[in-house]
């Protein structure tokens, strides 16, 4: 069994990534993402499996190292403020519920967007936005570095080993992973590689989460599985 950092009995955080984990938005990131692609002449789908691995800057100098990265962000910025405004986004099963019991200042978001899209998105889902958001423009290294992570639990006033990461994505579980919490996956079929305990959906995990903040000893619903 893969073991969870120790739990110190301390006041307990949890840490959510946004996309994939609180918000539905595969849809929209990947119309956004083939839509630069197009207007570059390059494979949609080949730059899409990297846009999901790194930050954008890091995609462009992969995909396109021979163009401008900052004219290339400039126009993926425009597609993405403009899907924001008028795309259509759902919060998963479970997220309304989970962030409106959570008490303020026991959690945050980490999340490899900026800040003013995660705003838009919550506005239009209803889900409220917490204390401390760490967002692409805060931090030097993205995930998989542990910085995101540690930043977030820094500002909290939080121990990283008192901390819970809910995560969908191998970048994410390992920057939690590295930066000494405890990793719970959500939203996949499968386990994602390194995750301490997985849930199919987010929704099973909910009360999970909330138990893990109230008390040392969670219960596990239907749905969840520790990782062997």
């Amino acid at each position: 069994m893969i073991s969870e950092p120790g739990q110190s009995g301390a006041m307990r955080y949890v840490l959510f990534d946004v996309d994939g984990t609180l918000i539905d938005a595969v849809d929209n990131q990947r119309l956004v993402w083939r839509t630069w692609a197009e207007r570059y002449g390059l494979d949609p789908d080949e730059v899409y499996q990297v846009a999901l691995r790194t930050r954008p800057v890091e995609t462009f100098a992969q995909v396109a190292p021979d163009r401008d990265a900052q004219k290339c962000l400039a126009e993926l910025h425009e597609l993405e403020d403009e899907d924001v405004r008028t795309g259509t986004y759902t919060a998963f099963d479970g997220a309304p519920e989970l962030l409106n019991a959570l008490r303020p200042g026991a959690w945050a978001l980490v999340t490899s967007n900026y800040e003013h899209r995660v705003r838009g998105r919550f506005a239009r889902t209803g889900l409220p936005v917490p204390e401390v958001l760490v967002d692409a423009a805060a931090v030097e290294e993205g995930k998989p570095s542990p910085v995101p992570y540690l930043q977030a639990a820094a500002r909290l006033g939080a121990r990283p080993e008192d901390c819970l990461v809910i995560e969908d994505a191998p970048s994410g579980v390992q920057s939690g992973l590295r930066a000494g919490m405890t990793v719970w996956g959500v939203n996949t079929p499968a386990a994602v590689d390194g995750v301490h305990r997985h849930f199919d959906t987010l929704h099973e995990a909910v009360r999970d989460i909330l138990a893990f903040v109230s008390g040392p000893h969670p219960h596990r619903p239907e749905g969840s599985t520790t990782v062997q």
